[in-house]
């Protein structure tokens, strides 16, 4: 490769730093984009890690590189990349490209503001309160609350402390001391991140209390009601129930309306992992699947699955108006929060979160949301399940 002067900055050289994003830009287009959407190309350079290494000579060095090189690393990273736009991928549970999702990703990591108050992101601060609102409005309550989070995982590990934080609010200033041994319950099914995130809260995996599925991966009610009375004989308090609408393998949506009555019962907050699922909300045809969601506490709903919004758009629902998030998450850091600002201060949400820099995850489903409208997002849906169908109406065939 040439050697020659680094790329300046835009400050330094405006004129060249737009040329190198032009080109970026016209490479993601060609390498990224459209071969990655080719069904005739690869969709993965497949090389073992340590040829892979020498190939993007990944090591980080004192002097600088020239544009060419440059362009060359930009290259290969979306050469020997996995296309998970390919119409053959389809190792994980999201796939596929959305072009108004990708044109809000770009508009954001350019913008490149963070959530967490309304004098820096004004725009993204009303959009996230509205697509919230839009999505709250599809499980089926009038209010509520959320927040975006990084992940299905943190959205459920969030729900899990708002729902120790509800029954026990001391905990958060004495921690662990102001606590009896909890049990939440989950099926055998369910997402490895309420075990780990009953660790990192320092409940410990023991405290998770496994119940069984059946043969189609549905949690089945009358074991969890033995598991609640069993974790009572044994002197643990029952507080959380994660139910899972739609299971990482076999794709299962538990009895909602069922567990629903077992919480009600027993005063146990109701917690639905609807990660993949919960799409299945835009869809006359498949929404009988989560019938009984509107009686959850708490809902975990990744646009990025099954609608393809783009990594990453995973939102933590809430059926609380009491501002539980803040009140368990919130530190009134008086940097950043300031209570005699010129505008209204329940617009700065970034104490609901435990984060302080927040990405924006709104704008790509906003986006999406409004080209393609509802109509659209449903017929997303309803020709998933159909392709899904189509595999086992070729096997019976055969």
């Amino acid at each position: 490769m040439a050697d020659s002067k680094p790329v300046p900055s835009l400050n330094e050289d405006p004129m060249a730093a737009e040329a190198l994003l032009r080109d970026v830009f016209g490479m993601i287009v060609d390498e990224a984009i459209r071969k990655g959407t080719d069904a005739s190309e690869k969709v993965c350079v497949w090389k073992e890690p340590e040829e892979l290494k020498q190939l993007l000579d990944l090591e980080l060095k004192s002097q600088g590189e020239s544009q060419e090189q440059i362009l060359e690393r930009c290259r290969a990273v979306i050469h020997y990349s996995v296309k998970t736009c390919h119409p053959r991928f389809f190792n994980q549970l999201f796939s596929g490209l959305d072009p108004h999702s990708l044109a809000g990703r770009i508009i954001t990591e350019s913008l490149n503001t963070s959530q967490y108050t309304y004098e820096i992101a004004p725009v993204f601060v009303l959009m996230d309160e509205e697509v919230l609102r839009k999505l709250r409005t599809l499980v089926g309550w009038s209010s509520g609350d959320g927040v975006f989070c990084p992940g299905g995982s943190m959205s459920n590990i969030y729900a899990m402390n708002l729902a120790r934080y509800q029954r026990y609010p001391e905990c958060k200033q004495r921690g662990l001391r102001a606590l009896p041994p909890l049990a939440l319950f989950t099926s055998e099914e369910s997402h490895y991140s309420f075990s780990k995130g009953a660790a990192f809260l320092g409940l410990g995996t023991d405290s998770v209390r496994v119940v069984k599925a059946d043969a189609r991966g549905k949690m089945i009610p009358e074991d969890l009601e033995r598991q609640i009375s069993l974790a009572e004989a044994e002197g643990a308090v029952p507080f959380l129930v994660c139910a899972t609408s739609g299971t990482t393998v076999l794709g299962a949506f538990d009895p909602l309306d069922a567990i629903a009555n077992v919480c009600q019962r027993h005063g146990l907050w109701l917690h639905v992992d609807a990660a993949w699922g919960g799409s299945v909300m835009l869809s006359q045809m498949h929404r009988h699947l989560v019938d009984g969601i509107h009686r959850a506490n708490s809902v975990a709903w990744n646009p990025h699955k099954l609608l393809a919004a783009g990594l990453q758009c995973s939102a933590l629902l809430l059926r609380d108006t009491s501002n539980l998030l803040k009140r368990c998450h919130g530190s009134q850091a008086s940097y950043l929060f300031q209570q005699d600002k010129f505008y209204d201060v329940s617009l700065d949400t970034g104490d609901k979160v435990v984060q302080c820099g927040r990405h924006v995850d709104c704008l790509k489903l906003w986006l999406m949301w409004k080209a393609q409208g509802g109509q659209g997002l449903e017929r997303r849906v309803d020709r998933a399940f159909a392709l899904a169908q189509w595999p086992q109406c070729s096997r019976s065939a055969w």
